[in-house]
């Protein structure tokens, strides 16, 4: 879209505001803005979304399009600036309240944070959306989604060519090098597993042109893989935290929460007390199953019930999935899952599609399994609940530590905090909401809040027959995920070592090195999002506490659990406005607008008019 476009659709938006047609009138006009022009912001963003306009694009990544995404969301400021929020019903207040959010955390990532030029990992995982992203649902005909995989796919070069532009190799961390090298190499096997199988379907000319477009991306990916090897790598000096003012900042906008960094610790920090003390409890019936004899003291020290939870969980680590059937017992436990909820009545079971399927290879390296929702536009297409597999190169040492702590306990908790009643049923059910804007701009507590929600609800419903082996390792999930709060800000603000970090998950979490090894990496590579498992949690919690005291005697937990998840899946604060009739929170001045940016059209607006 030419930017004179967007700069005249801007002053429509202000001249009908002037006409005063209504605040909910101006601010559906400017969600519908911002919706409708996520096929020109990114095109591989817009195929996720469900809006195929732009398949046959790739996004642009160079300071060009930088500049433009920029002056875009300063004009989405103004525009929602001008409109009156006390004018607005209250699901609009809603939804002007996370899009001021999105509109601030992006030119804050644009101007401030600034991951585009250190982040290499960032460009890997947008090509390799771009074809996957065409092919994994079945949205439209084969033929048609092979001929934009080809269009895109012709666009490599440019595109990682942008990408080495932007990218700084003094500012890049080591750690991001050496994981965009890997995740690299995966960007071929999409092609050789996901293109080259369906070929021949296609007709003859389609046929030579999609062949012709695979050599061109091959050529692109062997020379940025070079580039990586080779100029990349050598010189990746930046330093993985992300310091105080950055960390706080992007902390603020990934929670969009009413907590601290430093009320974020000190909470956690006392959860972590409470939960080890609740395993401890626990630990002691699975004991005295093998002991019955065992007189416990009155006052234990906190080595005694180490050694009392270290020798329950090793009951639970007897039981492990044979190495290459964690997809198959994965889909099982699927099952059984989706039994309980409808058997206890929890919440409504959703009849959308989901499929188990094997992680692709360029989205491996910071987690085992992982939902992907489809877009909230793609209707009636699959959920994907992908388990990845164990890399080959492991020693046998590594693949027993690895299967230990995803033992077939940890394998049922994981099933239910990615799919049932976590990650797909929620998704299922909250993306029937009719606010598409609030569906393409979920928050991170809420939904991974829910997920670990999810996992107490099954256990306090008796899952597994109020197995002790379940509650523990159930337990020892949250502890993960306590733990995850507590390291996310330590090592980017207070330089946390790996040594410490390591020690407190293996000692105090009781995570086994692999799982541990596996986080520290997750926590150089990423910061902010390790938080939000614990802090939806808690919001989730207490939202549930105030809502079973308002109701009281009406309250069951299946009425209770579709109405949360039929306001969609913004931050968990909105939705407790919402239930229980509180104002809805204002975010504008707890994140205030970036200082380094204006709050007027800058010059590259006109500059690149003619894109």
């Amino acid at each position: 879209m030419r930017k004179s476009l967007v700069i005249a659709g801007l002053a429509a938006i202000h001249a009908v505001a002037s006409a005063a047609p209504g605040a909910d009138e101006s601010f559906s006009q400017l969600a519908n803005r911002y919706l409708d022009e996520v096929a020109e912001r990114s095109p591989v963003a817009a195929t996720a979304l469900g809006d195929h306009r732009a398949d046959d694009r790739l996004d642009d990544v160079d300071a060009a399009a930088r500049a433009q995404t920029t002056d875009t969301f300063l004009e989405y400021r103004e525009a929602l600036a001008a409109i009156d929020r006390d004018e607005l019903s209250r699901a609009n207040q809603v939804d002007a309240a996370i899009l001021h959010n999105r509109i601030e955390a992006t030119l804050f990532e644009l101007d401030r944070f600034e991951e585009w030029a250190w982040n290499p990992l960032y460009y890997v995982r947008l090509s390799g959306n771009a074809v996957y992203g065409l092919l994994s649902r079945d949205f439209a005909p084969i033929e048609q989604r092979l001929d934009n995989v080809a269009s895109r796919l012709t666009q490599f070069p440019r595109f990682f060519e942008q990408a080495r532009e932007s990218l700084q190799p003094e500012r890049v961390p080591k750690i991001h090098a050496e994981t965009a090298i890997q995740q690299n190499r995966g960007l071929e096997t999409i092609i050789d597993s996901m293109v080259i199988p369906v070929m021949e379907e296609l007709p003859a000319e389609t046929r030579e042109r999609l062949a012709a477009a695979i050599e061109t991306a091959r050529a692109a990916i062997t020379e940025h893989q070079a580039w990586l090897e080779a100029e990349l790598l050598p010189r990746a000096n930046g330093d993985f935290r992300v310091g105080a003012e950055l960390y706080d900042r992007k902390l603020a906008f990934a929670l969009n929460s009413s907590l601290s960094r430093r009320e974020i610790r000190t909470l956690a920090e006392s959860e972590y007390e409470l939960v080890r003390n609740e395993m401890y409890e626990i630990a002691k019936q699975v004991y005295l199953r093998l002991h019955p004899y065992t007189a416990f003291p009155d006052n234990p020290d906190e080595a005694y019930k180490q050694v009392i939870i270290r020798a329950a969980l090793e009951e639970a680590y007897r039981q492990l999935p044979p190495r290459d059937q964690i997809v198959e017992i994965t889909r099982q436990y699927l099952q059984q899952a989706s039994d309980f909820v409808v058997e206890k009545n929890i919440v409504t079971m959703p009849e959308e599609p989901v499929e188990i399927v094997v992680m692709p290879e360029f989205q491996r390296g910071l987690f085992l399994a992982y939902l992907s929702p489809p877009g909230p536009l793609d209707k009636d297409q699959k959920a994907f609940f992908a388990v990845a597999p164990l890399p080959v190169e492991w020693t046998d040492a590594q693949v027993e530590s690895f299967l230990r702590e995803y033992n077939l306990y940890s394998m049922q908790n994981l099933t239910i905090h990615e799919a049932v009643p976590g990650h797909y049923l929620q998704f299922a059910l909250s993306n029937r909401h009719p606010s598409a804007l609030r569906s393409a701009l979920w928050s991170g507590p809420f939904v991974e809040g829910w997920a670990v929600y999810a996992e107490s609800v099954m256990i306090d419903q008796g899952y597994l027959d109020h197995d002790p082996l379940m509650r523990l390792i159930n337990r020892k999930w949250y502890l993960r995920a306590v733990t995850n709060a507590i390291i996310d800000s330590a090592i980017h603000v207070d330089g946390m070592t790996q040594d410490e970090a390591m020690k407190l998950m293996i000692e105090g979490g009781f995570q086994e090195e692999r799982e541990a090894a596996g986080k520290w990496v997750r926590a150089q590579l990423s910061s902010g999002q390790l938080s939000t498992y614990f802090v939806g949690y808690q919001e989730h919690k207490a939202l549930r506490a105030a809502v079973e005291a308002a109701w009281s005697g009406e309250f069951t937990l299946r009425r209770y659990h579709d109405q949360v998840l039929s306001y969609g899946s913004p931050p968990v604060r909105f939705v407790r406005a919402l239930m229980l009739n509180e104002p809805v929170p204002d975010n504008r001045e707890r994140y205030p607008a970036s200082p380094h940016l204006s709050n007027t059209l800058s010059a590259n607006t006109l500059a690149y008019s003619n894109r």
